[in-house]
């Protein structure tokens, strides 16, 4: 399997400085650098290797996960309480904090959603930096 995997990346390498070579100049516009093959077909290798290192990192998380019960058990507290984290954040949003002439661009909706991915941001922000300061004030005073 090895053997497999490191011909085709020698395969995918080859591949890949041939298209190099052959992109267009910087002095070519860049309406018609974008139509170029070369380029096109790299960024379909770019696509093809982005997706197989997602479902990769994906199905061996997944393995490792589901063959550890505690560590399951860890993930859906965590999960919950990132959820718990967004619907207190999502009740937190006004969804008016913005001024009437700005209110017209957008709806109220999607400045409450706004509002609420700005008090996620903060409160993680907080959660990470008091998990990073109490243990340190505990190790500082029990010695």
């Amino acid at each position: 399997m090895q053997k497999i995997i490191k011909i085709a990346l020698i395969a995918i390498g080859v591949l890949s400085a041939i298209l190099w070579y052959m992109l267009p100049s910087s002095d070519m516009p860049v309406d018609e650098a974008a139509q170029s093959g070369a380029m096109n077909t790299m960024f379909m290798i770019t696509y093809l290797l982005l997706g197989i290192a997602v479902v990769a990192s994906l199905i061996f998380t997944l393995k490792n996960l589901f063959s550890n019960p505690q560590g399951l058990k860890k993930t859906l507290f965590v999960v919950g309480g990132f959820l718990l984290v967004v619907v207190i954040s999502y009740v937190l949003a006004s969804g008016t904090d913005v001024d009437p002439e700005y209110l017209a661009m957008s709806d109220e909706s999607t400045v409450k959603k706004i509002g609420m991915g700005l008090n996620v941001f903060f409160i993680l922000t907080i959660i990470a930096v008091a998990s990073l300061v109490i243990p340190a004030i505990k190790n500082m005073f029990s010695k």
